[in-house]
C-alpha cells in the first residue's frame, strides 16, 4: 500500500497541534522507507512554508554508527529547523515554554553555522571548520506523538525529526587561526548535563560521529544520496546530535549545559 504524503504530513502536524497520539507510519504497512519519509518531511516543509514559516537549517538524527547496523542504516537521518523554533539565548541564558508540546525531552548538542555551501566531498573536520562561521552549545527540544516514544528512523524523519526547539547559546566564531586548535578539541571535550544545579550526566563529542564536525560533514555527503535534497548552503544551522542520553523535562526546571576541554560559554535554559 503506497503511503499518502501529503495526508500523513497533515495528519503528523495536526497530531503535534493537538498532542494526540498516533500509529507510527512504519508499523502501518511495510514499505513505509526512507524515501518515503523524506517525501513526507518535504511535504512538511511545503506546509511549513505556506503558514509563513521558512527552514533555516538541520537536525541530525542517530549520529552513532554503533546503532546503524542494528537499524538498517548507512549514514545519519535529518530534518529541518525552522525560523520559529530556533531561539538564540542571552549571556545569561534563556527561557521556553513548552505549554504546547506533548512529551518534551532535552539533548545538548553542538551548533553550527556555515558560512558557505559544503560540498559532498570535504570530509576532514578542518575543511569542514574552514565552511563554518560559528559553534555554540545548543539544546535541542524533541517531542514525540508516537506511544511510549518507540519510533524507527523512518518514523523520525516523517515526523520533523522530532524537532520542537532548538535554543542557540552564545557563539564563538570560527577562524583559520583556530581550526586547528578546535578539530582536536571538537573530538576531544567533555560536557556536563545539569538540572537544578545537580549533575545529570556527562558527554564527550566524540558521541556524535567521533566529532560534531564529522557528523555535519557525514551529512553534507548523506545529503547527496538523495538527489532531490538541497545542498547546505550558506547561513544554514546544523545541530550535530545529542551528546548524552535526552532527559524528560518539565516546567519550573532550570537545565544547564557546560564544556571542558573546548572554549564555549555553558548555556542555561529555564522551562516554562
Amino acid at each position: 500500500m503506497s503511503t499518502d504524503t501529503t495526508a500523513l504530513a497533515r495528519e503528523l502536524m495536526a497530531a503535534y497541534a493537538s498532542c494526540k497520539t498516533i500509529a507510527a507510519p512504519s508499523t502501518r504497512t511495510d514499505d513505509f522507507d526512507l524515501t518515503t519519509a523524506y517525501a513526507v518531511e518535504a511535504e512538511l516543509v511545503r506546509l511549513r512554508k505556506e503558514s509563513g514559516h521558512k527552514p533555516v537549517g538541520l537536525k541530525v538524527g542517530f549520529a552513532n554508527k554503533a546503532v546503524w547496523r542494528a537499524l538498517k542504516l548507512d549514514t545519519l537521518v535529518w530534518a529541518h529547523m525552522y525560523d520559529d523554533t530556533v531561539h538564540y539565548a542571552e549571556k545569561s541564558g534563556a527561557a521556553l515554554s513548552i505549554a504546547h508540546m506533548c512529551s518534551p525531552k532535552i539533548e545538548p548538542e553542538i551548533v553550527f553555522r556555515l558560512k558557505r555551501p559544503l560540498e559532498s566531498d570535504e570530509r576532514d573536520a578542518a575543511t569542514v571548520l574552514g565552511a563554518v562561521e560559528w559553534i555554540a552549545l545548543g539544546f535541542e527540544i524533541i517531542d514525540c506523538v508516537f506511544a511510549d516514544w518507540k519510533f524507527q528512523p523512518t518514523d523520525f524523519v516523517a515526523s520533523f525529526g522530532l524537532h520542537a526547539a532548538l535554543v542557540v547559546g552564545q557563539p564563538v566564531n570560527v577562524a583559520s587561526d583556530n581550526i586547528p586548535a578546535l578539530v582536536e578539541q571538537l573530538a576531544q571535550f567533555k560536557l556536563r548535563l545539569s538540572k537544578d544545579g545537580a549533575l545529570i550526566e556527562e558527554g564527550s563529542g566524540r558521541n556524535s560521529l567521533r566529532s560534531p564536525a564529522l557528523c555535519v560533514a557525514e551529512l553534507a555527503s548523506a545529503i547527496t544520496r538523495r538527489p532531490k535534497i538541497q545542498r547546505l548552503a550558506a547561513g544554514d544551522l546544523i545541530s550535530t546530535g545529542t551528546l548524552t542520553e535526552s532527559k524528560r523535562i518539565a516546567p519550573g526546571e532550570a537545565w544547564s549545559a557546560s564544556v571542558d576541554g573546548i572554549d564555549l560559554p555553558a548555556l542555561t535554559l529555564r522551562i516554562e
